[in-house]
This record gives structure tokens, C-alpha cells and sequence, in this order.
């Protein structure tokens, strides 16, 4: 099947990828031409793991090709998926202007039948927005479908190529079939394609998000409880997680969520809901919530240092939102920075991934380490912001060696309580007892 594909970020690259991957032949369009060169050369503008080795097989077998012209993509594409970014703008609302302004260009090239597919996350009623606007600069059928993506940064290659589920929103026989057929390599396992009108498919992925938010924000303030009441979270994590109604995941306590997905998309479905006269006040708490908790550390810190941390030397380990991904969109390490900077501290940050995103945008206030151990040359604190798999088991002894002070604020929770007692630290994390 001959797809295009508007868009190359997260989402656009990797469902171009994966499309090329089972045979399909893939264009994928971006107007910055510097970035499309890039990937014709073979370089991938993202970090997403997995992502390279089918990039590269494809690329190098015909069945994904890049441009920036768009009259050239969609020309013999059967079925043009959007993956468009949707920013909140300046009134929190998503921006669909990138998303309606790709739908208007597409309908004055196009000569012959499409399947326009939102793979953006989009609002309640941006199908009808989309197909309103092919009405109104073409006379050239086409049929609109909402077709949310799932992924979760740092597994989106597994996600796309073995997903849970497949959400197509559409009232079209016609482009039900052609979806049905397109999918039918994911979900050979037995998996659904859940098929349902547009404006539910839409609301289907604002609901999901908000809902994983809503389980990491209840369990940031039971953690925050359990410090209240010398209860300790991972114990009530594991109760909690074993009632196979609520389940373990997203249950892990810590310095709240970050990323694309899910600041945007809580606040998206929350202002939506107010156009409808809904007031929505969970997701009002959850995102208020997590504003405040993105602060934990800091605070833990002003009152470990009575409110004076001028002159002093941190650590930082991580700065990407979660780990597997160099995404720093929202990322509570960055609002650490910019608090702890503001006191008069200095900052030494080292993350695998996210440091060159981190650099253009904060380079002028903080420092930045070759490797984790370097970060903490002469550190009077250690603060950990996201939990990748290379912070969870490192050397204590070099670490005391060139800390200053052996002192460690977990915003993750990385440490055994009873191991860090053994190894005398201080040791401060989220929702357990403070090792002093």
C-alpha cells in the first residue's frame, strides 16, 4: 500500500517506519529540508530505541523515502496519515493550525481518493474541522478518520509493531476496510481493532492519557501521606497494585510526569470539557497536583540547607522526563534547574540521552558531565530526576570518593532504604523514611 505520512517527529517517524516495515512503500514530508536531508543520508533526527535498525533496513530496501514536497508524498498515497504537532497555545487550547493548514494544502493537490488519518492527538470534533476543510477546497472525495497513537516514548517501535489495541474512529465502510487491511500485521496475535465513530476515537486517547496521569498524581500524594504517617510507599504500592482492579503499573511515586503526551493532554481535555460547560475537577487537581510535586526535591532540599543553598555544588542525574528517551518536553529535571539556580546554586547535569536538548535551551546556567561519576567531582548533594537503568546499581565507593558531602535527594526512588543505611548516607527519597 502507498501511504504518506506529514510529519516526522516522534510520532510521524516511527509510524512511517513501522508502516515500511511490513512492505509498505512510505513517504514521510517535513518542511525543514535541513532535517529531511538528514534522513535521506541516513541519520535519525530522534532517539527512540529499536527505531534505527528498521530505519536503516527500510531506507536501505526502497520502502521509505523522505521529502518536503508534499505534492510528490501524497501523489500515489492511498492513505495520508497527519502527525502534526498540536502545541497548547496561548490559551492552553491545542493548536490545530499546523494540522488544518496540512488538511487545506493536501485538498488543493489531490485528484483522486484518500483516507485522511489524524494520527495527531487532536480534540472532540477535529475530524469534522479536517473534513470541513477538504469540503471547502476540493470537490474530490475523501473520507476523515481519527486514528489516536498509543505510544510510549522509549518502547514506541514495540508499541506500533505489537500494540494493545488499534483505535479507528470512521463511519466509512469504504476506509474501514482499507484501515482493517493496513493493521492487520500488528494485530495477528488476536489483538482488537477497535472501531468507532470519530468524535469517541478522539476523545478515546485525551481519556486514556488522563487517566495514566490521574494514577501517577493519586500515588504522588499518597507517597507524600506516607512521609506524613511513617508509612512507606513501596509498601503500599505493592497492596495497592496486587488488587487486579487497579493493577501495578503507573503506581511508582516520584517527582511527577513530564514528556509530549500528558501535560498537554490533561490540560487539552480539561479546557475542552469547559467549552461543553463541564467542569472537569479531577484534572484540575491532577494537574496542580503535579505542578507542585515536580518541586518535591527542592523542597526537601531548602529545608535540608535551611533555605540556603547559594554557593552550594549539586549533581544531576537525568534530564530527559522518563528514561529511553531524550525528550525533555516538561521534564521535572528542568524545573529543579531553574529553581535551584535562581537560589545561587550550581548545577553539574549528566543524562545518556537529553543533554544536546537540555544545552540549547539552559547551556548559559549549568554545567554538564562526560559521565554520571564526573557530575559528582566535589558535589555537596547528588539529586536523581529520572531512573535510567545506568543509575540504579552504581559504584558507592567512587561515588564517596568524590562527593563532598555523602548526601543523595531520589526523586525516583532508586535506593534499597536498609543498603544506604549500611553505606552511611543521607539519603532523602519520595514517599519512604529519610536515611540520616
Amino acid at each position: 500500500m502507498n501511504i504518506a505520512v506529514i510529519g516526522t517527529g516522534y510520532v510521524g517517524l516511527v509510524t512511517g517506519t513501522c508502516l515500511a516495515e511490513t512492505g509498505n512503500n512510505v513517504t514521510c514530508v517535513d518542511i525543514v529540508e535541513e532535517k529531511v536531508n538528514k534522513m535521506k543520508n541516513g541519520e535519525l533526527p530522534i532517539y527512540e530505541p529499536g527505531l534505527d535498525i528498521l530505519f536503516h533496513r527500510n531506507i536501505e530496501q526502497g520502502r521509505i523515502k523522505f521529502t518536503t514536497d508534499l505534492a510528490e508524498a501524497i501523489k500515489d498515497a492511498v492513505i495520508i496519515f497527519l502527525a502534526l504537532p498540536t502545541p497548547p497555545g496561548g490559551d492552553g487550547k491545542a493548536d490545530l493550525s499546523y494540522v488544518l493548514g496540512a488538511a487545506k494544502d493536501i485538498a488543493n493537490l489531490i485528484t483522486d481518493y484518500k483516507v485522511i488519518v489524524t494520527k495527531s492527538t487532536v480534540p472532540v470534533g477535529t475530524a469534522d474541522k479536517v473534513r470541513a476543510a477538504f469540503e471547502e477546497n476540493t470537490l474530490v472525495e475523501v473520507d476523515v478518520v481519527s486514528n489516536p497513537e498509543f505510544l510510549r516514548e522509549g518502547v514506541a517501535v514495540d508499541d506500533f509493531m505489537k500494540p494493545d489495541r488499534v483505535v479507528v474512529g470512521t463511519r466509512s465502510d469504504r476506509a474501514k476496510k482499507l484501515m482493517e487491511e493496513l493493521y492487520a500485521p500488528y494485530v495477528r496475535s488476536g489483538n482488537p481493532v477497535i472501531f468507532m465513530d470519530e468524535r469517541s476515537s478522539e476523545l478515546t486517547k485525551y481519556a486514556a492519557n488522563s487517566f495514566l496521569a490521574t494514577k501517577i498524581t493519586f500515588m504522588n500524594e499518597v507517597a507524600n501521606l506516607c512521609e506524613l504517617v511513617g508509612a512507606d510507599v513501596d509498601m503500599v504500592r505493592r497492596g495497592v497494585g496486587a488488587d487486579d482492579r487497579i493493577g501495578k503499573r503507573f503506581l511508582f511515586p516520584g517527582i511527577g510526569y513530564g514528556g509530549s503526551c500528558f501535560p498537554k493532554d490533561v490540560q487539552a481535555l480539561a479546557l475542552s470539557s469547559k467549552e461543553y460547560d463541564y467542569d472537569f475537577k479531577i484534572l484540575d487537581a491532577v494537574m496542580e497536583v503535579n505542578q507542585s510535586q515536580k518541586l518535591k526535591i527542592v523542597e526537601k532540599m531548602m529545608k535540608y540547607y535551611n533555605n540556603d543553598v547559594k554557593g552550594k555544588k549539586f549533581a544531576l542525574w537525568g534530564l530527559a522526563f522518563k528514561p529511553e528517551t531524550d525528550d525533555i518536553r516538561e521534564a521535572p529535571a528542568l524545573y529543579i534547574i531553574d529553581e535551584l539556580t535562581k537560589a545561587g546554586a550550581e548545577i553539574v547535569a549528566y543524562d545518556p540521552e537529553g543533554m544536546e536538548n537540555v544545552r540549547k535551551m539552559k547551556g548559559d546556567i549549568l554545567a554538564f558531565a562526560d559521565n554520571a561519576y564526573e557530575a559528582l567531582e566535589g558535589a555537596d548533594a547528588l539529586i536523581i530526576a529520572t531512573e535510567w537503568q545506568a543509575f540504579r546499581n552504581p559504584d558507592f565507593k567512587q561515588m564517596e570518593e568524590k562527593m563532598a558531602s555523602k548526601v543523595i535527594f531520589d526523586g525516583r526512588n532508586l535506593y534499597d532504604l536498609h543498603k544506604m543505611i549500611d553505606l552511611g548516607y543521607y539519603y532523602n527519597s519520595i514517599g519512604r523514611a529519610t536515611v540520616n
